[in-house]
This record gives C-alpha cells, structure tokens and sequence, in this order.
C-alpha cells in the first residue's frame, strides 16, 4: 500500500503570485490554484510546484560558499537554446557557464527571485538512424 501519492517541490519566496508567472510561463501551464500566501504550479506530466510567502526569504548564494543551494529544479528539454531564450525572455538568468556540450547538455539558470535550476537535454527517444 502506497502511503505518499504525490509530492510538491515548495520554493519560499516573498512574491509567490509574481514568481508563478514565471514558471507558469516556463512549464506552459495555466493550471494553477492559488491561497493565501501560496501559489501552486500543476505542470504536464503530473509535476507541481508551490510557492510559499516568506517576507524573510533570501536567494540562495550558490555556487558561492556562504549560503546553501536550499532546493534545485532539474528540467528535461529537447531545445536548451529555445528554452534559454524564454527563461532570460521571463526575467531569469544564467548563473553558470562553460562547455555545456554533449548528449545530456546541462545549463544552470536562476529564476527572477534566485532559486536555481537546471535545464538538461533529455536524451532522444527517437530510433537512431544510420
């Protein structure tokens, strides 16, 4: 017998309505419920993510040593230069640059309010031709 049926990633931050714009636009979704000081994401696939009110919250200083990562979000996409452009488009950053080549290509990018996340190319589920 499953006990957990579902899990919800929780970022604090201290504009959550604000903050789900960004990710609502970034997972594509308009399915979003919204209470007192706590947004929630559902994404296709069945992923959620929440975001909690904390007037107190500060944004991780990773990579630098002075404070933790707090939370980290992987996200698998085909085109990292497409999703790139829309993450910088909705007021994210790159924090981390470098050789990012290969087939599990990996960008690390911060969200407007300074949660970090990765965005990885998933590997092709495609037939390999030739």
């Amino acid at each position: 017998m499953t006990l957990v049926t579902a899990g919800v990633v929780v970022l604090d931050c201290a504009e959550p309505e604000k903050l789900a714009q960004f990710y609502k636009e970034l997972l594509a979704t308009e399915d979003v419920d919204t209470h007192v000081g706590r947004v929630e994401i559902r994404a296709a696939g069945g992923f959620r993510l929440a975001l909690r009110r904390d007037m107190n919250a500060t944004a991780p200083s990773w990579p630098r040593p002075e404070n933790s990562l707090q939370a980290h979000l992987e996200f698998v996409v085909d085109d990292p230069d497409a999703v790139e452009r829309l993450i910088v488009g909705l007021g994210g950053r790159q924090v981390e640059t470098g050789d990012t080549s290969g087939p599990t290509e990996e960008r690390v990018y911060a969200d407007p309010a300074g949660h970090s996340f990765t965005v990885r190319r998933g590997r092709s589920t495609a037939p390999k031709q030739g």
